[in-house]
């Protein structure tokens, strides 16, 4: 079961630490745990597993279609590879080898994505996956996943060792807000219920889950009750507890550090729209490239912030 921090801060431990010890710890009690890298051992974080396993570390160069092709090889040998690179590279650029060497051949691979939508920051519009989720969202039995801090993405490391399949971890490098209390546990597939609410519900994922419940304080203080939902599964999605709140609740919100299309908002849509129809109004990047800025900046310049959640809760409790 999962515990909510009572104040929400970033955290001291950036993200690429925890996915480097949680490895590191996992490797010492399975050999078969590798990793690899598209020459960003140091970006990612993962040099001290290469200095403790250099048998098991490979930094594939600036090449990730080949990266692909041997972590699927390296699974096929019987190894569970993770295999990183910035967001657009780990997917748009390789989406044939993940399609065939990865899932249509039943391998076994962890593809890790970094610096999701406006955190990419400086890097700018080249480096900034606001599509990444959507590229790969249409490959059959592939697991979507976007963790929140570091107490979520330690779960999720350790969940994903022991599941068999192709998934895509959306993961933020650095300094998250933490949400979550240390020893949480959660359910692949199923959200993570933050708040209850009766009015409208919350669909958020990554850096939004902060925004969304800044936002549900905000419109609670005007008389309207958010529930908050941590989708940090995109695929599969929960759509169980879409249609229960479908029914409690009658609309929606969804809030992406991602393009709307093909996003999570899409994916919510998609699910409403054969279970229950309710309205949903959509948070997120409206089908734009990024650009340079700080993190700050680009959230306002993207509408990535709990003002434009509470303006789409508004827009969506108006359509009910």
């Amino acid at each position: 079961m999962y515990q909510m921090k009572k104040t929400f801060e970033k955290e001291k431990t950036e993200m690429r630490a925890a996915y480097c010890d949680t490895l590191r710890e996992l490797a010492r009690e399975n050999d078969r745990i590798c990793i690899l890298d598209a020459d960003l051992v140091g970006s990612s974080g993962v040099k001290a597993f290469f200095e403790e396993f250099p048998d098991r570390a490979i930094d594939c160069g600036i090449q990730e279609n080949n990266m692909i092709g041997v972590a699927a090889g390296l699974s096929a040998a019987g190894m569970i590879p993770f295999a990183h690179s910035f967001g657009p590279f780990a997917s748009r650029r390789c989406v044939d080898q993940i399609f065939i060497s990865c899932a249509y051949a039943k391998n076994n691979v962890r593809i890790v994505g970094s610096d999701p939508g406006v955190t990419a920051a400086y890097n700018g519009g080249t480096h900034m996956p606001f599509e990444d989720m959507g590229t790969l969202m249409s490959i059959p039995k592939i697991m979507l996943v976007e963790p929140t801090d570091t107490v979520q993405l330690k779960w999720l490391i350790r969940a994903l060792e022991k599941e068999y399949g192709v998934f895509y971890i959306r993961l933020l490098r650095k300094n998250a807000v933490g949400v979550f209390e240390e020893g949480s546990t959660f359910e692949l597939g199923k959200f993570a219920r933050l708040r209850e609410g009766r009015d409208t519900a919350i669909v958020c994922s990554g850096i939004m889950v902060g925004e969304a419940l800044k936002a549900a304080e905000a419109l609670a203080a005007e008389g309207i009750e958010a529930a908050v939902l941590n989708a940090f599964t995109w695929k599969p999605m929960d759509e169980q507890a879409l249609a229960e709140y479908a029914e409690t609740c009658g609309c929606f919100v969804t809030a992406e550090n991602h393009n709307i299309i093909g996003g999570l908002g899409s994916a919510v849509a998609n699910s409403l729209s054969r279970i229950r129809p309710v309205p949903v109004e959509m948070v997120g990047v409206e089908d734009s490239f990024g650009e340079v800025g700080t993190e700050d900046f680009l959230r306002k310049r993207f509408d990535l912030t709990a003002e434009h959640i509470v303006r789409a809760a508004k827009a969506a409790l108006a359509r009910k």
